[in-house]
């Protein structure tokens, strides 16, 4: 397991900027549409790691088949999954995190968590012919009890 932080570029749709993650970036060789290299991300958490994987795969489901996007995601896709990411990162739960839904503790901003309301609630259901065990453990995750505040 990795244990270091390293120090990542974070894209968006207002541009890129430094942010420090727990997670390391593997090299890459192309770019995002804006500009960014793309990332592979591994967590220190096994369970987070799963988490992130789940929420990659509903996103890039979401871009595929709404924006079109064929190889990578689109800006806006890509911004949001970069803000995902960073609020999975900084959850004050950590390993013992919940699904967002059931979490007592809200740390998405209202216009984002709106837009990951939209993106799940499309590919949640596609999510089980798409990636059926992903999906089931995720399912399963949902029984966890949430953690006292």
């Amino acid at each position: 397991m990795i244990k270091s932080l390293t120090c990542i570029k974070s894209c968006d749709r207002f541009g890129c900027e430094y942010i420090s993650m727990n997670m390391t970036v593997g090299p890459s060789v192309t770019t995002t549409a804006s500009g960014c290299p793309p990332k592979t991300v591994a967590f220190t958490s096994q369970r987070l790691s799963r988490e992130w994987k789940t929420m990659e795969a509903m996103m890039k489901l979401y871009c595929r088949d709404r924006h079109e996007a064929t190889t990578r995601l689109c800006s806006e896709c890509q911004g949001l999954l970069n803000y995902a990411n960073v609020r999975l990162d900084r959850c004050r739960f950590g390993e013992e995190k919940p699904t967002c839904a059931k979490c007592p503790v809200h740390c998405y901003q209202r216009d984002r968590r709106e837009q990951i309301k939209v993106m799940m609630r499309y590919s949640g259901p596609r999510m089980l012919w798409e990636h059926p065990v992903m999906s089931l453990r995720h399912w399963l995750d949902g029984f966890r009890k949430a953690p006292e505040i």
